[in-house]
């Protein structure tokens, strides 16, 4: 039994939960503060913990189950659990399931309007899946889903959606398309061969990492209206500052010619990256709100 659920932690590649989370949690305290003046309650904060969970499961193991047979032919990913038999179809299934039931309960126990918009966001964790086989713009609708987890956090405690929000909810969805951009240069070979869609396949690993820039310099930007939309202050703007400072980076070790240190880009930058704006951003709200 511990054997196979690290397996199923691998195939879902739980350490990547940094990505969005600590998003999701900058979108409740923030959404609480703009909307009501103070923190939400830790059982808010658990429910939208669960929700977290249980979307992210559901969607990284729909994508597993989607693309396995791209997965069997693709070097870079041919060992994973389910082309490497480690998992079956069925047993990913099932746990896509259970995934899904945990976020619909945890959702039913946040704000009424989480429950209303909820078919969205099932909608957007489905879909991305397929769009690599049909757009080069998988990577914005990917940044239009994990932008979700800081709009949900903010919807779970405050029941609307305000300016804020959505600038909030623009800003996450741009760095992910970024970073995805970015990742995807690995196989644009493999996409060209195999017939499927991604930005370095259609305009070339150079003009993407120039795209993935552009959608960073909107990430950028909007980290900085939400400042003026809010009550965030120096604190936040000093979280925000080292966060532009990793995007630089990011964009700094990974060039045409150099794609090794993608990988160091993608995960070690980016957790970075939303760890340390939740970080400044809550320290900056406890501050001004202690």
């Amino acid at each position: 039994m511990l054997k196979k659920t690290k397996i199923f932690l691998e195939m879902i590649k739980i350490e990547h939960t940094l990505f969005a989370l600590p998003f999701a949690f900058m979108g409740a305290i923030l959404g609480s503060i703009v909307m009501t003046n103070h923190l939400p309650g830790w059982a808010a904060i658990g429910w939208v913990i669960l929700a977290m969970i249980g979307a992210r499961s559901a969607a990284m193991g729909l994508n597993r189950v989607i693309d396995k047979v791209f997965d069997a032919k693709n070097p870079r990913t041919a060992a994973r659990a389910i082309p490497a038999g480690l998992i079956s179809s069925r047993e990913a299934i099932i746990f896509i399931v259970i995934s899904f039931t945990l976020l619909f309960w945890a959702a039913s126990n946040l704000s009424p309007l989480s429950m209303k918009l909820l078919p969205i966001a099932v909608f957007f964790l489905v879909l991305y899946s397929y769009t690599k086989r049909f757009t080069w713009a998988c990577h914005l609708i990917l940044g239009l889903t994990l932008g979700l987890a800081p709009l949900g956090g903010w919807v779970a405690v405050t029941n609307d959606i305000s300016l804020p929000a959505i600038i909030f909810y623009v800003s996450v969805s741009f760095w992910t398309a970024g970073f995805d951009v970015i990742y995807a240069c690995q196989d644009t070979e493999f996409d060209k061969k195999e017939g499927l869609h991604s930005i370095p396949q259609r305009f070339g690993v150079a003009k993407a990492l120039k795209i993935a820039r552009w959608f960073h310099l909107v990430t950028a930007i909007g980290f900085i209206v939400l400042f003026y939309l809010t009550d965030l202050s120096w604190l936040y703007l000093i979280g925000i500052l080292i966060a532009n400072l990793l995007l630089f980076y990011q964009h700094k070790i990974v060039t045409p010619t150099n794609l090794s240190r993608v990988n160091m880009a993608f995960f070690t930058l980016n957790s970075t990256l939303s760890s340390v704006v939740f970080i400044f951003s809550l320290a900056d709200l406890v501050v001004l709100h202690k």
